[in-house]
């Protein structure tokens, strides 16, 4: 999840169909109010790979959380607090940065891989709109976000 808004969360249909091609199982971490969302990445994945992705959102304390980051292989995420938590603890991760920017707030960690399509000049029609640091996408295309696709995020953790 993102507690900012819309504009920084990666689309939960992306992010099943990149769990469903991790061979290790998924994690989901998030508060009680991103229980829903991380449920609609864990639902379709569970149906095709019964008990490969575990949501915990809402069913974790902090504590616990942090626990179960620092004992992950890798992490996947929004700009996010947890982002930052993977970052101290030195979890490989791919952080995906959407209406926010990877240089005002990175994650700190040598092992981290960015995902921003505002800096890929391969990336067309270029993306002018970004960062807009909104909550919610101002153009209503949200592309920053949604053209992120699955594949590339896979391709980073390998």
């Amino acid at each position: 999840g993102a507690e900012y808004g819309d504009a920084k969360r990666w689309p939960a249909a992306h992010f099943a169909a990149l769990a469903e091609q991790l061979d290790l199982p998924v994690v989901l971490l998030g508060s009680g109010k991103e229980a829903a969302l991380c449920a609609a990445i864990a639902d379709p994945v569970n149906v095709q790979r019964p008990g490969h992705c575990i949501n915990l959102a809402g069913k974790t304390t902090l504590v616990q959380a942090l626990g179960v980051i620092s004992a992950c292989k890798s992490t996947v995420s929004n700009d996010s607090g947890l982002m930052h938590v993977a970052a101290g603890f030195g979890v490989a991760q791919v952080a995906i940065f959407g209406s926010s920017s990877p240089l005002h707030t990175p994650p700190l960690n040598a092992l981290a891989k960015v995902v921003w399509l505002k800096s890929d000049a391969d990336y067309q029609p270029p993306l002018m709109c970004a960062p807009c640091f909104q909550r919610v996408c101002p153009l209503g295309h949200t592309r920053c976000l949604n053209d992120v696709l699955p594949s590339r995020v896979r391709a980073l953790l390998a």
